[in-house]
């Protein structure tokens, strides 16, 4: 049960302040409550998005306990291609061994800690640019000079840390937890639901990233996202595209879908296109803890946006985009250019002046808009992201 207060705004600007508090993730006199019924909550107060010990603590217990997208199996077509990626300040690289097996590994020499490999390519032996040390694509080392005769030496000692990776309808996640659960079992129903828009999923293949920088903490990024109560405001081609009334967003567990069943034209203001096998107006999904997915309508396709953070007050953006054989159509790379022109930075600008908002002595906490129908106006897909936040950090803000 909640009971509502008057709320006397606390001054998250003031950060000496904020972080002499004793536990940042309580809460305190000036907060209102944070409630497991979204129609009666206010929202996560400002110092979550704004406190740097709150953005540490979101390292262990969100991005290092979780699945993290980190690329298509069509990078990593062949034995011996590999990419890398970083969880945070954890170094991985995804490779495909001898036998066609993908595996991943901290991305760090078991002799002195150097980086082993950079961006992405093909190898037939990790090699060490420091002291040569070399590792088999399973991860065993093979060759260490000057070794051999070194009593108590053994190379069994020395293999490549091993990472949890996964393969999720032709995306490629890994998770530094490894005693976390399959994502296949955390996600449920999301892979049928995406291979219902775009049946030909496992056809696709990567195209290209278009990378974005914004000011603003990367929870602003996905709770822009997981509403359009914004969007008739915000996004006028976006609502020329769709049809609004059908838009519905639902939570599931670790994952929202954000749907709108019908196109409210072929020929508008975002981009033209021809229907294609399946009829529909805009799909999206939001998956724990930072990755977003998109099919727009017309020709097969899906899109991965990443909202990756860089410190409490700062997200890099990583939009990959998946077509048929890699290669995008006329009518594609209009959608795309769509997106990258037009749509993410009008969302960028949103999110940057959340941001400055979030610093001023005159905010604190809002309320979620939340009607009865769930409606495309009602906000309560991000009351579940947040709560999905608080729960994580074991934050106590209802009572």
């Amino acid at each position: 049960m909640c009971f509502h207060i008057n709320v006397a705004y606390a001054q998250p600007g003031n950060k000496a302040e904020d972080s002499m508090q004793p536990d940042l993730l309580t809460r305190t006199d000036d907060d209102a409550p944070f409630c497991e019924n979204p129609a009666d909550s206010y929202t996560l107060p400002a110092r979550f998005y704004l406190d740097e010990d709150i953005f540490q603590k979101e390292q262990d217990a969100i991005f290092h306990a979780n699945w993290w997208y980190a690329g298509h199996t069509s990078q990593l077509a062949g034995n011996g291609d590999y990419l890398t990626c970083a969880v945070g300040d954890q170094n991985v690289f995804v490779v495909r061994d001898r036998t066609g097996e993908l595996r991943a590994f901290y991305n760090v020499c078991q002799h002195r800690g150097h980086e082993l490999l950079n961006g992405a390519g093909r190898t037939n032996v990790i090699v060490c640019p420091y002291h040569a040390w070399s590792y088999d694509l399973d991860g065993s080392l093979i060759g260490a000079r000057n070794t051999a005769k070194m009593a108590g030496f053994s190379k069994c000692d020395f293999s490549l840390k091993p990472v949890q990776v996964e393969v999720f309808c032709g995306l490629v996640f890994i998770n530094l937890d490894s005693a976390a659960a399959p994502l296949s079992v955390q996600t449920g129903n999301l892979e049928s639901e995406i291979r219902s828009y775009c049946p030909d999923v496992d056809q696709l293949a990567f195209a290209q990233r278009d990378t974005y920088h914004a000011t603003c903490n990367w929870k602003v990024m996905i709770d822009n996202f997981l509403e359009c109560y914004h969007c008739h405001t915000a996004h006028r081609d976006f609502v020329d595209l769709v049809d609004m009334e059908s838009y519905r967003s639902e939570a599931k567990g670790i994952y929202s879908s954000h749907i709108s069943n019908a196109a409210k034209s072929t020929e508008n203001s975002a981009y033209q296109f021809e229907k294609g096998d399946v009829d529909f107006g805009y799909a999206g999904w939001y998956l724990w803890p930072n990755l977003t997915i998109w099919a727009y309508p017309g020709e097969p396709n899906i899109s991965v946006l990443q909202m990756v953070p860089d410190g409490a007050g700062n997200t890099i953006e990583y939009q990959d985009w998946f077509v048929p054989g890699g290669t995008p159509t006329p009518q594609l790379i209009d959608a795309m250019k769509y997106q990258k022109d037009i749509l993410q930075p009008e969302d960028i600008s949103l999110c940057e002046s959340v941001q400055r908002g979030l610093k001023s002595k005159g905010y604190n906490q809002g309320r979620f808009v939340v009607d009865s129908d769930r409606s495309e106006l009602s906000e309560h897909a991000v009351h579940h992201f947040q709560k999905l936040v608080a729960d994580a950090l074991d934050a106590d803000l209802e009572g």
